[in-house]
């Protein structure tokens, strides 16, 4: 039986790497009319810390092999 936990760690973690890859874009391509904390880069924080936190939970929940 897989944890319901595994599969959120694995939605967060693609859920992350979307909005970091969105991030690195927007940095790569800034904006016409940049919002006021543009320079604070949060998709790439947020982003990160969602990828962090999903590797965590698919570490810690991933299935267990049974023979």
């Amino acid at each position: 039986m897989i944890s319901i936990w595994f599969f959120i760690g694995v939605s967060l973690l693609v859920n992350g790497l979307l909005i970091t890859g969105a991030g690195l874009y927007e940095l790569q391509h800034p904006p016409v009319q940049q919002l006021a904390l543009y320079s604070a880069h949060a998709p790439i924080w947020w982003g990160g810390l969602l990828a962090l936190i999903g590797l965590i939970y698919c570490v810690a929940y991933r299935p267990k092999k049974t023979a």
